[in-house]
């Protein structure tokens, strides 16, 4: 009996940091001004998508992080991350008060224990796909 409350608890916690299932398949032309600063390894652009919007991140020449910016941190708040100085960490000071690390999503800050939601993504040389 303790167990099955045990096992019950922890299914409530991941739920409650569960950023919502949002349907991705996005393809975005590179060569638009808009995404300019993808040109460049180490450039990020903000895309609409995901369930709070997404950062996408140039790795090296042609790999890409495409993160959710939900906080996983209490989900339900539907807090923001935004880039911040640094331009490698996305973070949020007002609402979720974590950072997050724009190469891989994974949380160099807490509260969060819980990396930002990822998309995977494939890249022709000029259109990156972000999709579930």
């Amino acid at each position: 009996m303790a167990l099955a409350a045990l096992l019950t608890t922890a299914c409530k916690k991941e739920q409650a940091v569960a950023v919502p299932l949002v349907s991705v398949d996005i393809s975005i032309n590179l060569n638009l001004p808009e995404y300019n600063a993808l040109q460049v390894v180490g450039g990020w652009a903000y895309v609409i998508g995901g369930s709070e919007g997404l950062i996408v991140y140039r790795k090296s020449t042609d790999e890409f992080s495409a993160l959710d910016r939900h906080c996983t941190y209490q989900s339900a708040d539907q807090c923001r991350v935004t880039v911040d100085d640094s331009q490698v960490m996305a973070r949020d000071t007002a609402c979720c008060h974590s950072a997050f690390l724009l190469l891989d999503g994974s949380v160099v800050n807490g509260p969060a224990v819980f990396g930002l939601k990822r998309y995977n993504t494939t890249f022709n040389g000029t259109v990156l796909r972000i999709f579930n």
